[in-house]
């Protein structure tokens, strides 16, 4: 059995290298990855003296080149369109630009021109009011002089009439009398203030009611007794808490105290909880 025959019948793949090749290029040309192509070097070689089978040429793909290619002109092609549409809208502003800064430059010219007009209309305008006043001025100085004249006539050395100096004298003091009347009439502002006291009995023992009429027994002028009310302090003991309006003038709260604590039979102690003005 010659060599050619045991390799015939053998199971080897000599042809491997060129078929994961050929996958490899497949895949790569999908991709749009393209190379030259390459020549294997496979066991199946002929020796120096075969002679070598010719190199088939081979194109190289230009199939994903020509895709990007075309994709990147209609980029252009758009972007260029895009450009074209931005520059018209542009030109399109800048001259209605133009046109709003001629109308505007129109307008001030004309308000230009009417401000001499408005100044030579209000001149004359102004004339008749000089006037006037031109006028009305000898009236004050005439006035003046006659009050200087009046003065003049006068004796500041104690020329006139005694009977005119009582006369004077007794009305001075009329008008003095009236107005200290007049005033004495108007009603004078009194200060008033609220306040509410907290009076504390001894023990739970002691008569509420009692204590409350003990407080209320103390009468003087400007002292008016209000509302009243009995608040728990703890141990079933409870407070008498009153209220009352007061003339600041005439009753203070060191008065209060003094008068409630002298129910000593009733009355432990006395605190000012709230004191407002009216």
């Amino acid at each position: 059995m010659s060599g050619i025959q045991c390799l015939t019948q053998d199971s080897i793949w000599f042809d491997k290298p060129r078929y994961d090749e050929a996958e490899r290029r497949f895949y790569e040309g999908m991709n749009g990855i393209t190379h030259p192509p390459q020549p294997l070097k496979t066991a199946l070689q002929p020796g120096k003296g075969q002679p070598r089978p010719q190199k088939q040429q081979r194109r190289p793909r230009t199939t994903s080149a020509s895709s990007t290619a075309g994709g990147d002109q209609t980029d252009l092609v758009s972007r260029m369109k895009s450009l074209e549409m931005e520059n018209q809208s542009l030109h399109k502003s800048v001259n209605d630009l133009r046109t709003m800064m001629s109308k505007l430059e129109s307008r001030l010219t004309v308000l230009e021109k009417a401000k001499p007009a408005a100044g030579a209309s209000s001149a004359p305008a102004s004339t008749p009011a000089a006037k006037a006043v031109v006028v009305q001025a000898p009236k004050k100085v005439e006035v003046k002089e006659e009050e200087e004249d009046d003065d003049d006539d006068m004796d500041l050395f104690g020329s006139d009439d005694e009977d005119a100096d009582a006369e004077a004298e007794r009305l001075k003091e009329e008008r003095i009398a009236a107005y200290s009347a007049k005033k004495s009439k108007k009603p004078v502002l009194i200060a008033k203030s609220s306040i509410l006291l907290d009076v504390k009995p001894w023990d739970d023992e002691t008569d509420m009611a009692k204590m409350e009429e003990c407080v209320r027994s103390i009468q003087t002028d400007g002292l008016l007794w209000g509302a009243s009310k009995l608040v728990p302090v703890g141990y079933g003991i409870k407070k008498l808490q009153i209220s009352c309006v007061v003339e600041d003038d005439k009753v203070g709260t060191d008065f209060l105290e003094e008068e409630i604590t002298q129910f000593e039979d009733y009355v432990q102690s006395v605190d000012v909880a709230a004191f407002n003005k009216i």
